[in-house]
């Protein structure tokens, strides 16, 4: 068994520095880690945090994160949450491998948003590497996509239209299969979606430098698209997580990516 202390926070969980799993009143998290190296987010990608809060934070070489996905078991249901960079040095196959369960066994994939590193492990070339799953998205991040520049929407439209006959559009505060509720954390992107699952919440990129975020919640990184929005969100579920009790599970979040 270890622990981890995220930001002073204790959180149980059994694995290593690749995976692991934290497991809350039979609804059970498996974190998978996507990228190889040891992942620093540069302060250059957070330009409102001045030189002397770095400095007083000790982050001048970098805010430690990872590029995480995360396998959930729940009422009955396997969900892949988000599905990696997709590129050579991804590790979610050797991941899901490692939990002993194969691409066409994953029934539902839940995207927090349509940020490559998110929706990258869903084709491999022109190649669907998920054919049975059913993939849930918000209406607005779908329809916040579809209006943007051609030159930005390339990766997504061509993802999309791949897995057209199994894409669902979901609003937010449905109920989706696995008793996972979608709750509106718009900022990041047009329809960035942070998702509860009994005292989990899985909260996408709500924070990209959790040690410079969580005590400075108005400190927005380069890659949110709304700031002020941002901002409000990351506020309301920091202190809704608290409050309520729940597990935070970041695809940014360091090393174990689990947060209390």
């Amino acid at each position: 068994m270890n622990e981890t202390n995220t930001a002073r926070n204790a959180v149980t969980w059994t694995g290593d520095s690749v995976s692991a799993v934290c497991e809350l009143d039979g609804v059970k998290v498996n974190w998978i880690r996507d990228n190889v190296q040891e992942k620093l987010m540069p302060v250059s990608l957070f330009p409102d945090a001045g030189k002397n809060l770095i400095d007083s934070l000790s982050l001048q070489g970098g805010i430690p994160s990872t590029m995480s996905t995360f396998l959930v078991e729940s009422d009955g249901k396997l969900i892949l949450f988000d599905t990696g960079m997709g590129d050579k040095n991804s590790r979610l196959m050797e991941g899901l491998r490692s939990l002993n369960v194969a691409p066409e066994d994953i029934k539902y994939i839940y995207l927090t948003h349509f940020h490559g590193d998110h929706i990258g492990g869903m084709l491999n070339g022109n190649r669907k590497v998920f054919p049975n799953a059913e993939i849930y998205a918000s209406k607005a991040e779908y329809d916040g996509w579809m209006g943007m520049d051609d030159s930005k929407k390339q990766q997504v439209v061509k993802t999309m239209e791949a897995y057209q006959g199994q894409l669902h559009l979901f609003a937010f505060g449905d109920s989706l299969p696995g008793k996972v509720v979608a709750l509106d954390a718009v900022g990041h992107t047009p329809g960035h979606t942070v998702f509860q699952v009994g005292r989990f919440l899985i909260i996408g990129d709500l924070m990209h430098g959790a040690a410079l975020q969580l005590p400075y919640p108005d400190i927005c990184a380069s890659f949110d698209m709304d700031k002020t929005a941002a901002i409000k969100a990351r506020k309301y579920y920091i202190l809704y997580a608290k409050e309520q009790g729940l597990v935070m599970a970041g695809m940014h979040l360091p090393v174990p990516a689990f947060w209390k």
